[in-house]
């Protein structure tokens, strides 16, 4: 909701400049027609007093948007020259009308610097970044020497790139060509450098600049203040007031949001009195920036006052006020502005609902969301891709899944936002194989994914553990040249992490052209994930030798690598100095590492303690980890209490009852494992039902544990009785305490030959090649009979076999898992 311009410098100056420059063209052809030397300047260099004049009236009627009417004169004209196709070319970039403006450009037989700039500056202007640089290139090919605006708008394009990679490599041409002495082009630089989050690199083009403006300060003080900067840009604004150079509407605004991301609510309202000195009171850019700053700073009355007061307000205002309102929880307040604009007939076509639904997500405010969607049809704005492209979000993530369908249905244009919203919706939604579905039908469109589409399919394959489609994916993304980002390749390495590959993450991770947080911290837990703890240890010193600072995420990382692999010191050590050495306050999710690896490891009364004396209320996950080790070790008193604390913290989770039971149930207790089961009964709380998937053929199948639903039950049972048959003469014997139902030995044999995951691996079996390996996904956590069995199912078989449960990945070959029996 922060109300930073939209960078002022590379656009509004580029479109400003290239019209300077072509005026300047114009009045150069005027000055020669009314020169002395006009019959000889004729002769010379061709001029046409004619094209010159019907110029000027296509020039006439540009100005004044009024394209139909200079279209009519553009082609009617008998000859044109090139400032003719420059001007109308002009005119349809300057009022968005790209398709038109590209046919023109591509008839044209001659294109000078201003032709080719102009394309570039509309195309990076409307976000289609790709194609301004793919003109740039042409440009270049076709021997025109861009000047200073276009490399302000080429850079311009560049800003939409999450990486600063392209900005760099325009940046070494820039310098190549002499055109890096600019102040147009140094001060698009900062933006670009900015907006791609190199901040340092856009901290070092402006400290070597030899001459700074207003613009210059404000790029860098908005950067800063975008990525959370904020000290930096407070202090950047002191040596503005040290150079004379008079602060702007865009001064205040990238300093009050400053504020507001510090809560520094008196210095906010110190630059509110120096704004009202520099003459801004009146002014509504400002005004709204102060709202702003005030409702971040948990100000909402001060932000009303001023709404109050403020002489004009456009649709920001009411927007930044009714958002505060919602963000502040006052929803009757926000609901009561509404009611008011409705009163002065104010035209919600320009208002901004995306924010305020935005908000609604944030605070689950699902109903009034619903109430926006009737304000946004009276309105007459539902079918704009933005606002649709919010109510998408809005109803997918108050899992109203089919609403955000019915919304996505029937929106007239779909663009790549559209489809990554109802696809990430269906993902977030556990509907995986819906999300893939509808990847599929978009391929089958013009429309072309992006990055962001591309992360939320991968997490879908990720859900599913869908490997084969994941890697279709990711050849796809080879093809559309997404695959070099950092944000689609950290979705990829996860995606490839989470399937159990484990080496194709590696190598995802390997070959990333940059890395960030996000990367080292997805890689990091692919190998804590899938068992590889030593090398998850080795990868965060690496990270921290190459200058990556870590952040909270990375310590859950590396604790949980630590838990998984019975890295007990290691742990402690790490947990010790996370405050120290990195400056980071323990959280309730490191607590659960740390109290999931002592109890893992046996230290079931140093794992109490802990949850005992921490600064925080213990939660349920910590309280969940004790009592998993209390079934693994069988300690029945301090299984009782933390089941009893888990049952008082969510007493409709049926988690605690079921490995209650089990506790009793393995210690012979049957008489309370049937208490604990009636005592579910009684409470209504419903157990969740354990099934495994595997995926075949790039479609997934669901198995539960006796399931005779299948189409070749019989084939899946002979295969199961045949490697029980191989299994036993192996020396495999089935370990009963795994079956907690109070019957004789043979019918728990049975029972546990026919679990969920055993009957997905005979499924596996039947349906692919030999020596295929097998991927298997399971709801729950694995058995230790399970877990046994198929150490001996994959050295019978001679396949690798990967599970992966609730709690981890299992990688099984030739008899061995990767977790040495340590889960």
């Amino acid at each position: 909701m922060r109300t930073l311009p939209k960078a002022l410098t590379p656009y509004k100056l580029f479109i400003k400049n290239i019209c300077r420059h072509f005026t300047n063209q114009l009045e150069t052809a005027k000055a020669f027609a009314d020169g002395k030397q006009v019959d000889l300047h004729m002769i010379k260099t061709g001029f046409d007093p004619h094209i010159y004049r019907t110029n000027q009236l296509i020039d006439t009627f540009v100005k004044s948007k009024n394209l139909v009417e200079a279209r009519q004169v553009f082609d009617r004209m008998p000859k044109r020259n090139k400032f003719s196709w420059n001007l109308m070319v002009t005119g349809y970039v300057k009022c968005g009308y790209m398709k038109d403006a590209r046919q023109l450009f591509d008839k044209m037989t001659e294109r000078d610097t201003v032709s080719w700039t102009m394309m570039i500056g509309g195309y990076a202007q409307i976000g289609e970044s790709q194609e301004a640089l793919k003109l740039f290139c042409q440009m270049q090919q076709m021997g025109a020497n861009p000047d200073r605006v276009t490399f302000a708008g080429v850079l311009g394009a560049c800003s939409y790139f999450p990486t600063s990679r392209d900005c760099k490599q325009v940046h070494a041409h820039v310098i190549k060509t002499g055109h890096a002495s600019s102040l147009l082009v140094q001060n698009t630089l900062v933006d670009t450098y900015a907006k791609c989050e190199d901040i340092e690199l856009a901290r070092q083009v402006f400290d070597k600049m030899p001459a700074r403006d207003g613009v210059s300060f404000n790029a860098m003080i908005a950067g800063y203040a975008r990525h959370d900067y904020c000290e930096d840009a407070l202090g950047l604004y002191s040596q503005l007031e040290m150079t004379g150079i008079r602060p702007t509407q865009f001064t205040f605004a990238g300093v009050l949001s400053a504020c507001a991301g510090l809560s520094y609510l008196e210095q906010g309202r110190q630059f509110h009195g120096t704004s009202i000195h520099s003459g801004f009171e009146l002014n509504v850019f400002v005004g709204n920036a102060l709202m702003d700053m005030y409702v971040k700073c948990n100000s909402i009355e001060d932000a009303r006052k001023l709404f109050d007061t403020m002489p004009e307000r456009d649709e920001v205002s009411w927007n930044v006020m009714v958002t505060g309102y919602l963000w502040d929880g006052q929803v009757d307040e926000s609901l009561i502005l509404f009611q008011q604009l409705q009163r002065i007939s104010f035209d919600f076509s320009q208002f901004a609902f995306s924010s305020i639904l935005s908000a609604c997500v944030s605070l689950q405010a699902c109903e009034q969301g619903k109430q926006l969607h009737a304000l946004v049809i009276r309105a007459g704005v539902e079918s704009n891709g933005v606002v649709g492209n919010a109510l998408i979000d809005m109803y997918a993530k108050c899992a109203s899944i089919e609403d955000a369908y019915q919304m996505f249905d029937k929106m007239p244009n779909r663009n790549p936002i559209s489809w990554t919203a109802i696809i990430t919706g269906y993902s977030q939604a556990g509907c995986g194989e819906g999300a893939l579905d509808l990847f599929s039908q978009m391929q089958r469109t013009d429309v072309k994914p992006d990055q962001a589409t591309f992360a939320s399919v991968l997490r879908a394959c990720a859900s599913l553990a869908a490997l084969e489609q994941g890697k279709q994916i990711h050849d796809y993304m080879i093809k559309t040249g997404c695959e070099s980002s950092i944000f689609s390749g950290s979705a990829l390495l996860d995606m490839y992490a989470k399937c159990g590959s484990i080496d194709d993450a590696n190598k995802v991770f390997g070959v990333m052209p940059e890395r960030n947080l996000v990367s080292w911290n997805a890689m990091i837990s692919a190998y804590a994930q899938n068992g590889h703890g030593m090398e998850a240890l080795q990868l965060f010193e690496q990270m921290l030798q190459e200058g990556t600072k870590p952040d909270h995420v990375s310590l859950i990382c590396v604790l949980a690598a630590c838990s998984h692999t019975g890295l007990v010191n290691e742990g402690r050590s790490y947990f010790d100095c996370m405050t120290k050495d990195y400056c980071i306050t323990p959280r309730a999710e490191h607590y659960s590492c740390m109290v999931d690896l002592l109890a893992r490891a046996g230290h079931l009364n140093d794992a109490e303690n802990l949850i005992n004396n921490i600064p925080l209320e213990p939660d349920a996950r910590m309280w969940m980890a004790l009592l998993g080790a209390c079934r693994t070790y069988g300690n029945i008193e301090l299984g009782e209490h933390a089941a009893k604390r888990l049952i008082e913290l969510e007493p409709e989770d049926a988690a605690p009852y079921v490995v209650m039971s089990n506790i009793y149930a393995a210690a012979g207790k049957w008489d309370d494992a049937a208490r604990i089961k009636k005592l579910m009964k009684d409470r209504g709380v419903k157990k969740e039902p354990g099934y495994s998937w595997i995926e075949v053929n790039n479609r997934s199948y669901a198995f539960v544990a006796d399931d005779s639903s299948h189409a070749q039950t019989e084939e899946i049972y002979a295969t199961l009785e045949k490697l029980a048959e191989q299994m036993k003469i192996a020396g495999y014997v089935p370990d009963t305490n795994f079956d907690l139902h109070d019957v004789e030995q043979e019918k728990k044999e049975h029972f546990l030959c026919h679990h969920s995951e055993k009957l997905a691996l005979a499924f596996g079996l039947i349906n692919t090649p030999p020596g295929t390996p097998l991927r298997v996904v399971k709801n729950l956590r694995a058995c230790g009979d399970c877990h046994n069995a198929i150490k001996f199912i994959s050295k019978i078989v001679g396949r690798k076999i990967v599970i992966r449960d609730a709690n981890r990945f299992h990688h099984f070959k030739n008899g061995i898992c990767s977790c040495r029996d340590y889960w």
